[in-house]
């Protein structure tokens, strides 16, 4: 979420000192007395009353001087780069219908595999770290990524959720090649029949899809598996994405 900080406006008034001649017999006014002179260890109003700051103060810039760049420890971290999905298959070749429910059937592929948890507040970041990290060690280890990423939701509660992210890949290598992360494996994406939704939408308005989910298979009684399964036909780039394109599987029992 961004937040902007309004600009502050600082007025500068200019004060201008005029004289007037006085008469030359009337007698020049008395000075006025020197103000006392603070007690010794009398804090300034600066210092008694401070202005709120969030940075340590520091010289300011002299004359002819530019403002000196920011330190390098207050840079912003390098975003993750969104992986490039452009030209690889999505499990099922004819595209979904927002507006309706399909009935398709998945084929099983080979997939490069990486389980983890998190939050559901923190649902974006760490599915598209997660992808991120299994696409560039298919990349470096040279293993050809085929389809699209793939989330499986293996155990949700209230708290977070526990996933598996999934990465189709031409096949899975053998003998492993040196070098692969330790928690990636390789195994098959899910398959069988299934009833496909399509999400269309920022994905942090994706619960009200599952609510479309939920409410048709009450309707027509279906059980399903525990897992439902999540492929992102768009990257998975931030929660407020318009252009996020997300087909949800649900595997029936």
């Amino acid at each position: 979420m961004k937040t902007r900080l309004p600009t502050i406006a600082i007025g500068l008034a200019a004060s201008l000192a005029c004289g007037a001649s006085v008469l030359a017999q009337q007698p020049a006014p008395a000075p006025a007395p020197s103000p006392a002179a603070p007690p010794a260890g009398t804090p300034s109003p600066a210092q008694s009353t401070p202005l709120p700051t969030t940075t340590a103060p520091g010289p300011g810039a002299g004359t002819n001087q530019a403002p000196a760049p920011p330190a390098p420890e207050k840079a912003l971290p390098p975003a993750t780069p969104v992986p490039s999905t452009a030209g690889r298959a999505p499990l099922v070749a004819n595209p979904g219908d927002p507006s309706d429910v399909d009935e398709v059937t998945l084929p099983a592929k080979p997939a490069a595999i990486l389980s983890g948890t998190a939050k559901w507040d923190q649902a974006v970041p760490s599915l598209k770290d997660a992808i991120a990290k299994v696409e560039a060690a298919l990349a470096q280890a040279g293993i050809k990524a085929t389809g699209k990423p793939l989330s499986v939701f293996t155990r949700t509660d209230d708290d977070g959720f526990q996933y598996e992210v999934m990465v189709p890949v031409e096949a899975a290598p053998t003998p492993r090649p040196a070098g692969l992360p330790d928690d990636l494996r390789f195994g098959s994406t899910p398959s069988g029949k299934a009833l496909r939704f399509t999400h269309k939408g920022p994905y942090e308005g994706i619960d009200q899809t599952y609510e479309t989910v939920t409410a048709y298979l009450d309707a027509k009684g279906i059980l399903v598996q525990d897992a439902f399964v999540e492929e992102y036909l768009t990257p998975l780039a931030s929660p407020s994405d318009e252009a996020l394109e997300v087909n949800i599987y649900a595997l029936p029992k």
